[in-house]
């Protein structure tokens, strides 16, 4: 069956859900904060694939979700679900409503970058020799997620070279580094940093993962800090010929993996930092507004109905961004069912399990069946994924004008209804 694969690797999920209970994290709910993901090795696939029913009737599931949607903590809800194995929408409601989507927009940024670039993208950051001697300039590339392990490696392969001054590239993208619509405030808050097409970790200070603050100088600080590491006394930013001498070079990890770590976190400054990744590989403008047009173009030329669809960035922290629950479930389900965008469901957050979603589902039958992008701002709230029962659905929730947490717990209790139906 074409959807045993994912049938399997939910069960296994759930696996990934009691490894990590029996850590006994507690972790903080906070409306606007995203917790750490937190990494487990992959069971062995020792689970049988279910096998769908082939007939089955949705009337009584159709009125317990009727009674779910009917919650008045959802405040203005629509949303989507749809049975993967037949294609059959078993409830809806307003549908093709656009409304603010927080960061479930990021799972339009994830396809189009699956269309375009492919799950084994990576990207390449050299360093090369400058105009002057002892200068040497790193060549950004797009990777927003440099690790300390990278710089030491860049460092070890310059070894023997007589390095004074270190500059950075950055040309590769727009000058624009900071989206109209955006807070400032943000920044020290943990939610972006100027997007610059080299940072380490996302530019947190004082960590790899979560919402700890950013710099507000990402490029130049892996200059410095890799100036510091090769004994060079100057930083700043340069330009570097394309016949320059490389000298030193790194990799990145590769899409699917820089997914699944965007998609868990819900971070922003890597949705921004792909979306630029797909507009610099097409040979256009790589700003803010540029780079989510084409996140649209691209799928709608890929076949989705993007009617009233209205994406101002890449990673749904604009408060002007507006999708349908249809788009983001039929992306959902063409995930499911096809080949191109199957990697987007491993990188969804699993309910009780990992990422954003860690700290919901506690008292749910949905934890470690649940598979789910959450999407939050203020009066804001979605989810949008996956539950494996006796069948798969594919859902698209969205709840604008409600309270945050109130929004979530009815949304848990719903996809919940799929998995205990």
């Amino acid at each position: 069956m074409k959807n045993g694969w994912w049938i399997a690797s939910s069960v296994g999920a759930l696996a990934v859900v009691v490894g990590v209970a029996g850590l006994g994290i507690n972790a903080q709910i906070n409306s606007l904060n995203h917790p750490p993901a937190y990494t487990v090795a992959a069971p062995t696939e020792i689970f049988q694939p279910v096998q769908a029913q082939a007939e089955v009737d949705f009337t009584q599931l159709r009125a317990a979700l009727e009674t779910a949607a009917d919650d008045p903590r959802l405040g203005r809800f629509v949303g989507q679900i749809r049975d993967v194995d037949t294609g059959e929408i078993i409830w809806s409601q307003n549908p093709d409503a656009p409304v603010r989507p927080a960061s479930a927009t990021k799972i339009l940024t994830a396809a189009a970058a699956l269309y375009e670039l492919g799950w084994d993208d990576t990207i390449a950051t050299d360093v090369v020799a400058g105009d002057t001697p002892g200068t040497v300039v790193i060549r950004a590339a797009g990777d927003v997620t440099m690790s300390q392990e990278q710089l030491d490696d860049l460092a070890e392969q310059l070894e023997g070279q007589s390095i004074d001054t270190v500059l950075v590239d950055t040309s590769i993208w727009s000058a624009e580094t900071f989206a109209p619509g955006w807070e400032r405030i943000d920044i020290d808050a943990g939610y972006i940093a100027p997007v610059e097409p080299v940072m380490i970790e996302g530019g947190r200070i004082g960590g790899s993962y979560g919402d700890l603050p950013r710099t507000h100088t990402p490029a130049l600080d892996v200059a410095k800090a890799l100036a510091d590491r090769v004994g060079a006394d100057d930083t700043g930013k340069g330009t570097a010929t394309s016949e320059a001498l490389v000298l030193a070079t790194t990799e990145s990890e590769n899409l699917e993996t820089r997914l699944r770590r965007m998609m868990e976190e819900s971070d922003n400054v890597m949705a921004e930092a792909i979306g630029r990744e797909v507009a610099q590989h097409r040979g256009e403008p790589t700003d803010t507004a540029s780079s989510a047009r084409l996140t649209m173009d691209i799928l709608e030329q890929q076949g989705f109905d993007l009617t009233g669809v209205n994406i101002v960035d890449n990673s749904g922290l604009s408060f002007d961004n507006l999708i349908t629950p249809r788009l983001l479930d039929d992306l959902l389900h063409a995930a499911a069912t096809g080949d191109t965008l199957r990697p987007l469901l491993n990188t969804l957050p699993i309910a009780g399990g990992n990422g954003t979603l860690i700290d919901r589902y506690e008292d749910l039958g949905g934890a470690g069946w649940v598979r789910a992008k959450t999407g939050t701002l203020t009066a804001t709230s979605a989810l949008a994924g996956t539950v494996t029962s006796d069948r798969v659905y594919t859902f698209a929730f969205v709840s604008n004008g409600s309270n945050i947490l109130d929004a979530r717990a009815a949304m848990d209790e719903m996809a919940t209804v799929l998995r205990e139906f």
